[in-house]
């Protein structure tokens, strides 16, 4: 298979991109740099089942030319993150709504076999079921949350219509070596990580009782790669089905902690129900949190740059969340 992959050079593309081209798939890659970096997928730019395009997925002609002799397409290319979704909800729609309405409207032209989408558990908002199932009611809390999810509406009415072979994975808290370091306020493994590296305290939120769901990133290219060759349509959780406390976390890393206000919109708890992939595509999590962590620690010096955050500096990036969700 031919398989186009947005987001290429991005966290999780650059993992899938290792893995494919290890399985002998010849890749296209397309990624805009605006969050991907190059340095993710360097050693590959030479291989001969490889070819990488700079560009956007919101330029329609692009997309339409990168699709001509496609077999499948993987699409992960999306804005991420809640505190610039709600200062730039634009960027937000344009990208992860427009975006994938131009990818998988390509895929309808061009006839593809197979599309891939990578949505996201915070669709689930604040549950009132846990593990929480696929069917669970849909609460969006933020711009993100709400453009993923849009996102995926399109992947499966498109999917229904056009009698495209199409699925959409939920991701849960995924984390792993070359997480997103970039200059915003976000997930908890990118912040811990530099603090420490630092030598500075691990700013935990609340009480650091709260649970998430978190995620390898080399389960998740499994589970893409499983989806990938299964017949299986529609929505699948991927997460481990094991939520783990945010003070373990900074248990595992190691160093002072000091802690600050909860923050509104954000369950005490994510848990996925992750029986139904289990049961139609044979896809379980392997990566234990502890040996994930000891994987990034050994590799701490990949976080050479990351903003290194304290409470003052917390406290201005999210004044917007506190302003506006609920």
């Amino acid at each position: 298979m031919k398989i186009l992959i947005t987001g290429v050079a991005g966290f999780i593309g650059s993992h899938l991109l290792e893995k494919l081209l290890e399985l002998n798939f010849d890749i296209v890659g397309l990624d805009n740099l605006s969050v991907g970096k190059l340095s993710n997928i360097e050693k590959y730019m030479d291989y001969n089942k490889f070819s990488f395009h700079q560009g956007d997925i919101r330029n329609l002609q692009l997309i339409n030319e990168l699709t001509k002799e496609i077999d499948a397409i993987i699409h992960l290319a999306a804005l991420a993150d809640i505190v610039p979704s709600v200062e730039n909800p634009e960027d937000y729609f344009t990208t992860n709504v427009i975006g994938t309405f131009n990818v998988v409207n390509s895929a309808r032209l061009n006839s593809i076999k197979r599309i891939i989408y990578t949505a996201s558990s915070s669709c689930y908002g604040i549950p009132n079921q846990y593990p929480t199932p696929e069917n669970a009611a849909i609460d969006l809390r933020y711009p993100y949350a709400l453009t993923k999810y849009l996102g995926e509406q399109i992947i499966l009415h498109w999917c229904k219509v056009f009698e495209l072979s199409g699925i959409s994975l939920r991701l849960f808290n995924v984390y792993g070596l070359r997480a997103r370091t970039s200059g915003t306020y976000g997930a908890v493994f990118g912040v811990f990580l530099a603090q420490k590296k630092a030598g500075k305290p691990l700013t935990i939120v609340g009480d650091g009782s709260q649970m998430r769901d978190f995620t390898n990133v080399k389960d998740v290219t499994e589970a893409i790669y499983r989806a990938l060759i299964s017949n299986k349509q529609g929505v699948f959780n991927v997460g481990t089905g094991k939520p783990v406390e945010v003070n373990k976390i900074a248990e595992l890393i190691g160093g002072n902690k000091v802690y600050i206000r909860k923050r509104p919109g954000e369950p005490d708890m994510t848990h996925a129900d992750v029986s139904k992939i289990a049961d139609e595509i044979g896809w379980h999590s392997q990566v234990t949190i502890e040996e994930g962590v000891r994987e990034m620690i050994v590799n701490i010096d990949d976080w050479g740059g990351s903003p290194i955050w304290d409470i003052e500096s917390i406290d201005k990036a999210t004044e917007k969340w506190f302003r506006y969700i609920k």
